[in-house]
């Protein structure tokens, strides 16, 4: 029970003194601080870290703390060197790179919007085409329509002529027909007439 209570208390103490796990922080102040192979200068220096430099937090002490840099290695570094403050050069840069993504998107948005406007020209010239070519088709239409009507009435018109033409003949031929038999009466009732005077004047 006593063991028990021991490796709990162990368990609470180094929890404590552990604290933070997996966490970015940055060197602050300094120019460049050294990266341990433990926690005290007597430890072998694994790499230097310049101010400025995101750590992330592996084991955070009060005196010295375990981190892991940009490029994967591990070591200790005085806690009184790390802050949670991103630093001012690093924000700058932050903001230069942002401003950068912005200005580009801009200029896309921008040549998006010329292109844009570019088709919307050229959807309202074909819509005007369009129109022109529809009145068009429509004029043309009605004007079929129209030139049909005439050729009907053109035929209609024919049909009259050649029935008053074939009237005509009719008629002239009647005539003609008329006027000779006429003359050859006459001409048979004066030869009668002749003759019957001619034998008047014999006998």
């Amino acid at each position: 029970m006593r063991a028990t209570h021991l490796i709990l208390t162990c368990f609470l103490f180094f929890s404590m003194t552990t604290g933070i796990y997996a966490k970015d922080m940055y060197v602050s102040g300094v120019t460049r601080i050294t990266m341990r192979t433990g926690p005290g200068v007597s430890h072998k220096i694994v790499a230097m870290v310049t101010s400025g430099v995101k750590l992330q937090i592996l084991e955070y002490r009060k005196d010295w703390s375990m981190v892991k840099n940009a490029d994967g290695k591990t070591g200790w570094v005085l806690t009184r060197f790390l802050t949670e403050e991103v630093p001012k050069a690093l924000m700058v840069e932050r903001y230069k790179k942002e401003n950068e993504r912005l200005t580009s998107k801009l200029a896309a948005a921008e040549e998006t919007a010329k292109t844009l406007t570019v088709q919307n020209q050229e959807l309202t010239e074909i819509a005007r085409k369009y129109k022109q070519l529809k009145d068009a088709s429509a004029s043309y239409l009605k004007l079929e329509t129209e030139h049909k009507a005439l050729l009907e009435q053109s035929r209609e018109q024919e049909k009259r002529i050649e029935n008053l033409e074939q009237s005509n003949n009719s008629e002239v031929k009647l005539g003609l027909l008329s006027g000779a038999g006429v003359f050859i009466v006459g001409l048979i009732f004066g030869m009668s007439t002749r003759k019957k005077k001619r034998n008047a004047l014999l006998s």
